[in-house]
């Protein structure tokens, strides 16, 4: 194919950027997969947060949320936490919305949970969401949590974690499927 071909068809499909003439011919080709998977990044499960009782990080998993604004919203749960989680029962959702981003958060032990999404995500989502990494947080450790025991099953919650939100999005709800991924043998029958 031919320079002046390849440049007809590239502006008649609409997948030409533009020419330079100092740089020769500059084609930018328009990834339409890619566009299409920014687009579905903005609807996610933004951000996952275990903290203490002092409020100190203990796990945080983010998801398309820029490096610069994570520090606001790390210092804004734990405040959000210290306020209104204060006499909560274990397992007790509470939901709050902050720049069009849902957060439910709950205690488990001396642990507090906190999960941000937006869009699809809302609070009732969220809530199956925290249902689903209670439940599983319960079972690794064989009950809620304290601080120490919670910190000697690190490793254990981390991979339920992986398995249960895989890039922002909700990937494994049952119990028994993510018990059987985080068993770090060769999968032998599913």
């Amino acid at each position: 194919m031919s320079l002046s071909l390849l440049r007809e068809w590239l502006f008649s499909s609409g997948q030409f950027a533009g020419h330079d003439p100092k740089a020769g011919l500059s084609i930018r080709v328009v990834n339409e997969t890619q566009k299409k998977r920014e687009e579905e990044e903005a609807i996610m499960i933004l951000a996952v947060l275990f903290a203490n009782a002092v409020g100190n990080i203990l796990i945080e998993r983010f998801h398309g949320v820029p490096t610069e604004e994570r520090l606001h919203w790390r210092s804004f749960l734990v405040k959000l936490g210290a306020e209104n989680l204060k006499g909560v029962k274990n397992e007790e959702l509470l939901v709050a919305c902050h720049k069009s981003v849902y957060i439910v958060y709950t205690v488990l032990g001396d642990v507090s949970i906190y999960i941000m999404g937006k869009d699809e995500y809302d609070e009732l989502a969220l809530s199956e969401v925290m249902f689903v990494i209670t439940a599983a947080v319960k079972d690794v450790c064989g009950k809620p949590p304290s601080e120490r025991l919670f910190l000697d099953k690190y490793g254990r919650i981390c991979l339920c974690l992986d398995e249960i939100v895989w890039k922002g999005y909700l990937e494994n709800t049952e119990k028994d499927r993510i018990k059987r991924l985080i068993r770090l043998k060769p999968p032998t029958e599913y």
